[in-house]
């Protein structure tokens, strides 16, 4: 090559490097989810099937569960974020007689952001496979199938990979993917990430829980986390902006100052990650034989999982990180 090309190739480059570089600068745009009901009703049937056998920590039904959240992961171009260049992060059990020295599984995919700098910052979206196994059998039927509980929110969360999965631009900041077991038993597995985290903990600036978001009144969604953070205000912001989702938001009756430790957020939260935790109600099905799919709201889970999309595409778009209000801080953040 001539030293005329050599230079009018090196321009070149340096006029791409610059354009990379306003493009992870520069405010993007999502494109429109394709999250429809369908796509969530597929999922929750799979996942609540009776063959499931209501998904036990530990239990070869749960291991199947895992198998199905890696398979979609996988499809959705998210690579894989657990131990070991795998997908799943493997906890320990309680050792007993009968199982000996059990294990059980969580699943991490990992989205990558755009940003150089950025990327190196994480959003967390996390749901619960597990389930209560098989139960006193009531009317006939033992299993406790966990539609909504949470076959719902982790349905969604497959949702959610497929739909940042197909964006033509990623956000500036990577979104982690987290669908966890033994919620049931004590947030065993988010315990365990937490305490053994797979990204630098303290690079996670936010977190998005999905648990039980497919039952009740069809235009309402709770807010668990309402007015900790600023993600609580960025919801509120996007629930409004976007009316086509036909969903009220408001905060969770059963939340408090202090938040209990009632799903999986609390373990990031003890830690000082900010969180929303988006949750539509407990109903006479909750935890009985009668959490059945046909039981579920398909429609409702997708419209809850949509107006999740928008929170996590801002979460990871905006340059500010979430924070705390000072007094939810000093009441949910434990000291280390």
């Amino acid at each position: 090559m001539s030293s005329h090309g050599r230079r009018v190739a090196r321009i070149g480059c340096l006029a791409a490097a610059f354009a990379f570089g306003l493009a992870a600068r520069a405010r993007a745009v999502a494109q429109q989810p394709a999250i429809t009901p369908e796509m969530l009703a597929r999922h929750i049937h799979v996942l609540a099937h009776d063959s499931m056998r209501g998904r036990a920590t530990p239990s070869p039904e749960l291991e199947k569960a895992a198998a199905y959240v890696e398979e979609v992961f996988r499809g959705a171009g998210l690579g894989p974020a657990g131990d070991g260049g795998a997908y799943q992060q493997r906890f320990p059990l309680r050792p007993s007689a009968a199982s000996g020295d059990p294990s059980a599984p969580n699943v991490v995919g990992l989205l990558g952001g755009r940003d150089p700098v950025l990327r190196g910052e994480y959003v967390v979206v996390v749901a619960h496979m597990d389930h209560l196994g098989i139960g006193r059998s009531e009317r006939g039927d033992s299993i406790r199938n966990g539609a909504d509980d949470n076959a719902s929110g982790t349905a969604g969360v497959l949702a959610l990979a497929a739909a940042f999965g197909r964006q033509v631009t990623r956000p500036r900041r990577s979104i982690l993917f987290l669908v966890v077991s033994g919620e049931e038993r004590g947030m065993l597995g988010s315990r365990y990430f937490v305490a053994h985290p797979t990204v630098p903990f303290e690079r996670i600036v936010g977190l998005v829980n999905l648990d039980m978001i497919s039952r009740n009144r069809p235009d309402s969604v709770f807010l668990n986390g309402w007015g900790k953070s600023t993600i609580s205000g960025l919801v509120r912001r996007l629930a409004a902006e976007h009316p086509e989702l036909g969903l009220g938001v408001g905060p969770d009756v059963q939340d408090r100052p202090q938040t209990p430790a009632d799903s999986d957020h609390w373990p990031f939260q003890r830690r000082g990650v900010p969180y929303i935790f988006f949750y539509t109600g407990e109903h006479g099905d909750y935890h009985g034989p009668t959490d059945h799919a046909e039981r579920t709201d398909p429609d409702k889970a997708s419209r809850v999982t949509r107006l999740a999309f928008y929170t996590v595409w801002e979460m990871a778009e905006s340059t500010e990180r979430p924070q705390w209000g000072a007094e939810a801080r000093r009441l949910n953040v434990s000291p280390r």
